[in-house]
């Protein structure tokens, strides 16, 4: 595991809206109800998670969200997360850790695993994948749909941070992929 100081949305708010924290439905866990944390973000959801719960993890993170602070943005944000967790699963030894978070201007999305690192060619935000392109659309897909990845990796471990910032909240613009020029 790989420890990561000061990755991911750089704002830290005062007080979280107790009407967008939910446990998840049917769960009488200690995970099941917000943590709130001294980092002032309140804490969603934070477990281990295997090879077969990829659809699970998937369930959890939608039912802790929505209806939530993230609107028409939340099927996009549960899609990176996703492809975050498969390839913690399929390149990094089968399993991983979640946290899913929220402060008073985002959402973020957590994820360790304990695998060998990524190799060189993927660390950088990468370009669009050639069409008949095996692999290397996971990551492409969580910089285009989260407003910040950050990424520590290493021969012990990954942790990769995805967070989108709230509509409302203090980010410069909430646009995914900002300052692009388009032409």
């Amino acid at each position: 595991m790989v420890a990561v100081l000061g990755v991911g949305c750089s704002a830290v708010e005062e007080t979280v809206d107790r009407d967008v924290l939910r446990p998840a439905p049917n769960r009488e866990t200690p995970d099941a109800a917000p943590v709130h944390t001294d980092t002032g973000r309140a804490t969603l959801l934070d477990r281990r998670f295997g090879r077969d719960e990829i659809s699970v993890v998937r369930h959890e993170v939608t039912a802790r969200l929505d209806p939530g602070p993230l609107g028409e943005r939340l099927h996009g944000f549960v899609l990176a997360i996703n492809e975050v967790i498969t390839n913690a699963v399929l390149h990094a030894g089968g399993q991983g850790r979640i946290v899913l978070g929220l402060t008073g201007t985002a959402v973020y999305c957590t994820v360790t695993d304990s695998g060998p690192g990524i190799p060189e060619q993927f660390r950088r935000p990468p370009s669009v994948p050639e069409a008949f392109e095996v692999g290397g659309r996971g990551i492409w897909l969580a910089h285009q749909l989260c407003d910040e990845v950050d990424m520590a990796t290493g021969p012990i471990g990954t942790t990769i941070e995805l967070c989108v910032h709230l509509p409302g909240g203090n980010s410069t613009s909430g646009l995914v992929n900002e300052g692009v020029s388009t032409g």
